[in-house]
């Protein structure tokens, strides 16, 4: 990576911490000018930035009215740099389910996980916040997907990330689903003791592993 590449996704991040969205926007229509990739400009630029807001909130140096902003800056550029990214529409793409587990309503973290995803090449849908494990299971077999991603940023609903997978073998289709696992408390040791598929620490890895679970298999 350049070193103009790099001062601008740092500028990105550290506008999106600030919650000012008209530089977010600014910033994101620099990037385009400049031919930068967009994928990588919202995985280095954007992504870090809110992550970084996500960990202030954990410390309750942000309130609920800070993070909002700083998701509204975030997807400023978002909505610059997503018509930009490149992707072979072509192509069959894999279908993920995607929300939070019962117990839960924070959702940052996962709408991070489905842009990617979407900007990744996966169908997303969304099954939203607080979703019981057996919906998971019964939207992943209606609308034929492969993938499920469960998150959770409590530890008390981290117990009922483990009844997706139980559901799965009750019904003998584990084989037919890769699930991955992610969230502030989740970690790759969770993710083994409880039979997922992989765990992911942020937005970006989330994709990363979502392609390394489906290497050589064909649509």
């Amino acid at each position: 990576m350049t070193v103009l590449k790099e001062e601008l996704y740092q500028k990105m991040s550290a506008a999106i911490v600030e919650m000012e969205e008209d530089l977010v926007a600014e910033l994101s229509r620099q990037a385009v000018r400049e031919g930068i990739d967009a994928f990588e400009a919202i995985d280095q630029g954007l992504t870090p930035g809110m992550e970084r807001a996500g960990q202030l909130f954990e410390e309750e140096e942000y309130f609920v009215p800070e993070l909002l902003m700083c998701a509204d800056a975030m997807n400023a550029g978002i909505d610059i740099l997503k018509p930009h990214i490149k992707a072979d529409e072509a192509k069959v793409k894999r279908k993920a389910v995607i929300g939070v587990i019962e117990g839960d309503t924070h959702d940052i973290g996962k709408n991070l996980v489905k842009l990617m995803l979407e900007t990744g090449g996966f169908d997303v849908i969304d099954v939203g916040r607080d979703i019981p494990a057996a919906e998971f299971v019964e939207r992943a077999k209606s609308e034929g997907a492969e993938l499920i991603c469960v998150s959770t940023l409590m530890t008390t609903t981290m117990d009922a990330m483990a009844y997706v997978i139980s559901i799965l073998k009750e019904q003998g289709i584990r084989d037919r689903f890769k699930v991955i696992v992610g969230g502030g408390p989740i970690s790759p040791g969770f993710a083994a003791k409880i039979g997922a598929d992989g765990y992911s620490r942020n937005a970006a890895e989330a994709v990363r592993l979502a392609h390394k679970l489906f290497e050589g298999k064909d649509l």
